[in-house]
């Protein structure tokens, strides 16, 4: 922060105005002649005065995401991951599996469906952690197998972390699902019982 940066916020607080009003307070006593020859120090003193009983600065409020803005984010980051996917060479039973899977979180990611910080965090982790390591570490572990036959096969383990994540997801959509229809259930009793 440069010296006319400080200088200009100085300027601006509160200390400096309130200092600078109780200044012009003692411009204006010197002005009836109360202070005689010590007005400056009369108005030095003031705006001291003002300076030091002002109140102190606050810094400005952090601003954190709303779940929109988080929601956006997040559709951005999974049209990476998505683009990763498309590069990735995978068996055709693991591709199936994780085009389920991503169907699933576009779904999930569409506006107007997913506000709840939990779902939320769940559905971040998936996208920017879970899904690229586990496809990352098959890739990996796939290489390195040629070189150990017999070992089991690196998809298996990919399978087994796509149905897990999958599973997670799906309980996410339920749990949307059960809450429409608590919503259309509540809706529909207001409006039988407000003809009543």
């Amino acid at each position: 922060m440069g010296t006319s940066s400080r200088l200009l916020g100085y300027a601006e607080s509160r200390k400096n105005l309130t200092g600078s009003v109780c200044g012009l307070a003692g411009v204006g006593i010197a002005l009836t002649g109360a202070a005689g020859g010590l007005w400056p120090l009369v108005v030095a003193g003031l705006y001291a005065a003002g300076a030091l009983i002002a109140p102190p600065e606050r810094p400005d409020t952090p601003h954190f995401p709303d779940a929109g803005e988080q929601l956006d984010a997040l559709r951005a980051d999974f049209e990476t991951l998505r683009a990763y996917l498309t590069e990735v060479d995978l068996p055709p039973a693991v591709r199936d599996r994780l085009t389920e899977l991503a169907t699933l979180v576009e779904a999930l990611l569409e506006p107007g469906w997913v506000s709840d910080p939990d779902h939320l965090h769940v559905l971040g982790r998936a996208v920017r952690q879970d899904i690229p390591e586990a496809v990352d570490t098959f890739v990996r572990t796939r290489w390195w197998s040629r070189f150990t036959p017999g070992a089991a096969p690196p998809e298996t383990h990919l399978e087994r972390q796509l149905t897990a994540l999958h599973e997670e997801t799906t309980a996410i959509a339920a749990a949307l699902r059960d809450a429409e229809a608590i919503r259309q259930e509540t809706h529909t009793r207001y409006v039988e019982e407000r003809g009543n």
